[in-house]
């Protein structure tokens, strides 16, 4: 009989996050809904009706930022790899570190995206509220990269997996970047810590680019993970290459059915 796996603190953790980030987001949308669907609001202070929501937004974020600028036992490996303490050498010197020219592709799509929501903020066909959203959307997706599947993993940085993720704490300032665009002490207060996150993260990637490499940091080696979070994305490949099997097959059933039935008139 096979044991059943228990899921990781970190994991916990994360669903937590996607359920409260997910509910975050449904109270927003059905405020916009409610509120503005019909009106034409263009500034962030006009949001009076959904202020408390927008208050207790930026209290999450703010403090989930402000938490990841300090090491945790209880945060996820994958961005605690950039603190010393967290630190084990392997007795290796040179670290294998993943192409630049995968990062710059992630920044230029994501640079792109967002100047394309920009200029339909801009051009009036969208409006403070649906930028407002779109953030929280990111935020679920950020939980959802996590926990089943990233394609910026998949198809872009090809890592591992999330621990020795190199943008691992782009998070932040990716989840903020349509803010930017609704200027406020609100909005610009998580934007600039976001930055500074993302900045502390890329000076210690080049001043201790040891810290990054499973091949010099036995702390982000799948030997000594406790994480295992790639076990909640292996089980939902093999639930979906197992259904698309099932899918295959009844539709070849299908087929040799509909061409029995032809041969016979």
């Amino acid at each position: 009989m096979k044991m059943k796996k228990k899921i990781s603190k970190i994991s916990v953790l994360h669903f937590t996050k996607l359920i409260t980030r997910s509910l975050l987001f449904a109270a927003t949308l059905i405020s916009y809904i409610l509120t503005f669907q019909n009106s034409s609001v263009e500034t962030l202070s006009k949001y009076k009706s959904i202020n408390f929501i927008l208050i207790f937004i930026w209290i999450i974020y703010f403090i989930e930022i402000l938490l990841r600028f300090f090491p945790s036992k209880i945060e996820s490996p994958g961005c605690q790899k950039q603190f010393k303490a967290n630190f084990v050498s392997t007795g290796e010197t040179t670290p294998v570190l993943q192409s630049w020219k995968r990062t710059f592709w992630v920044a230029l799509v994501w640079i792109v995206l967002n100047g394309i929501i920009g200029a339909l903020y801009y051009t009036k066909i969208i409006d403070a509220g649906i930028l407002i959203l779109i953030s929280l959307f990111y935020s679920v997706c950020d939980m959802i990269c996590i926990l089943f599947f990233c394609p910026f993993q998949t198809i872009m940085m090809k890592n591992r997996c999330c621990t020795d993720c190199r943008i691992y704490n782009w998070d932040f300032a990716m989840m903020v970047t349509p803010l930017i665009f609704i200027p406020s002490p609100y909005t610009l207060s998580l934007v600039i810590l976001s930055v500074i996150l993302l900045i502390r993260w890329e000076i210690t990637y080049k001043l201790h680019p040891e810290r990054f490499s499973e091949k010099t940091n036995c702390s982000i080696s799948c030997k000594n993970c406790n994480e295992k979070l790639c076990h909640h994305k292996k089980q939902l490949q093999i639930f979906w290459k197992h259904n698309s099997e099932i899918i295959k097959l009844k539709g070849n059933q299908i087929i040799d059915i509909t061409k029995e039935k032809f041969n016979k008139k």
